[in-house]
C-alpha cells in the first residue's frame, strides 16, 4: 500500500514538473537576476526556454565558472512553477558568494519539456536494455500519451548535444565565462540527476563536476524485476571519467520515491571506489527525513555548490 502511494505522487510529480507554463512572465528573485532566452532553437532537440543567472555583481570585466542546470523553470520562483516549489539556487548561489565560499559563477537553467523523461534517461544505458523491455516501455508510451513517462523514443544523446555543441558555445559567446572543462559543471535532480552523471561520462572533456540529488536509479516506478539499476551500474563501471579530474556528488533522502534509492547508491558507491574516487573528489550524502521534492533539495542545495564550485 505504501509503494503504491510512493507511485501516485511521484508519477503525478514527474509529469507535473514538465509543465511549461507562465513562459513570459518576470521571475521574482531575492537577488541576481535572469536573463531568458525563449524558445531557444536546436537541430537537436525542441525549443526552450533558457534562464541564464547572473549575480548582483555581474560585470563583463570578470570571468565566471558555468553552471548548467535541469528543470529550469524550477530554479528561481516558487510562483511560477507547477508545485509551488523551488530550488531557491538564486539565494543559495548569493550566499554562497558574498562570504567567498564558491568561485565568480553563473547558473544556465535549461527548462525541460513534454518529453523530459526521454530525454534525461542516459541512452547508452537504455540501449543495453533486454529489447522486449524497451520495447514495452516504449509501447506504454504510444498507448498511454497522457500519462506515459517515454512520449518519445529515448534521445538524450541528442540532449547532450544540444547542450555541448549549440548551447554551451551561445552562453560563451555572450557571456564572459571561463569556458575550459575545470569551470564548466552539471546538475539537477532525479531523472536530472542521471543525465547529469551522464552528460559526465559522454563529454569529460566539456564537464569538471556533476551533482546528482535523488538520483532516480530505478528509471521508472516500478522495483520488480526491473534492470534499469544494474545496467546504469554496468554502465559507469564503463565509463566513469578520471578520478584524478572529476568531482561527483550524489545523494538522497529516505521519504516518497527517495526511500527506493538507498540500495542502488550502495551499488553505485562500491564502483566510484573501485574506480578510485575519494573524499576529495566525491561525496554521497544521505538525508534522514527529507523526500523527493524541490523543497528538500532547496535545504541541501549549498553543499554539492560548495563542492563542485570550491575556489
Amino acid at each position: 500500500m505504501k509503494y503504491t502511494v510512493i507511485v501516485i505522487i511521484c508519477v503525478f510529480y514527474i509529469l507535473g514538473c514538465s509543465q511549461n507554463e507562465n513562459d513570459h512572465e518576470i521571475l521574482k528573485l531575492s537577488s541576481g537576476k535572469v536573463e531568458r532566452i525563449e524558445n531557444f532553437k536546436s537541430k537537436f532537440v525542441s525549443p526552450r526556454n533558457i534562464d541564464v543567472w547572473l549575480p548582483d555583481n555581474y560585470s563583463a570585466n570578470e570571468d565566471y565558472a558555468v553552471l548548467y542546470m535541469h528543470d529550469g523553470q524550477m530554479l528561481f520562483d516558487s510562483t511560477k512553477s507547477w508545485n509551488k516549489q523551488e530550488w531557491g539556487v538564486d539565494e543559495t548561489m548569493s550566499q554562497l558568494l558574498e562570504v567567498g565560499e564558491i568561485r565568480n559563477s553563473i547558473v544556465v537553467g535549461i527548462w525541460n519539456t513534454e518529453f523530459r523523461h526521454s530525454e534525461y534517461f542516459p541512452q547508452e544505458p537504455f540501449e543495453g536494455l533486454p529489447k522486449k523491455f524497451q520495447d514495452s516501455l516504449l509501447t506504454n508510451g504510444k498507448i498511454h500519451q497522457e500519462s506515459a513517462l517515454f512520449k518519445t523514443k529515448v534521445c538524450s544523446d541528442d540532449y547532450l548535444k544540444f547542450i555541448v555543441k549549440e548551447l554551451k558555445p551561445f552562453i560563451d559567446n555572450k557571456y564572459s565565462t571561463l569556458s575550459d572543462v575545470k569551470n564548466t559543471f552539471i546538475a539537477g535532480s532525479s531523472m536530472g540527476g542521471l543525465i547529469s552523471i551522464y552528460a559526465l561520462c559522454e563529454y569529460p572533456e566539456i564537464f569538471y563536476g556533476a551533482a546528482c540529488l535523488s538520483t532516480h536509479w530505478v528509471g521508472i516506478f516500478d522495483t520488480l524485476n526491473n534492470p534499469i539499476p544494474l545496467k546504469f551500474a554496468e554502465y559507469l563501471d564503463d565509463n566513469l571519467p578520471n578520478a584524478q579530474s572529476h568531482s561527483i556528488y550524489f545523494d538522497f533522502g529516505t521519504e516518497t520515491l527517495d526511500a527506493l534509492y538507498e540500495s542502488y547508491q550502495a551499488i553505485i558507491d562500491s564502483i566510484m571506489i573501485k574506480h578510485n574516487f575519494n573524499s576529495e573528489n566525491w561525496k554521497t550524502l544521505k538525508f534522514e527525513g527529507e523526500n523527493h521534492s524541490e523543497r528538500a533539495w532547496n535545504k541541501r542545495l549549498a553543499i554539492p555548490l560548495k563542492f563542485l564550485l570550491d575556489k
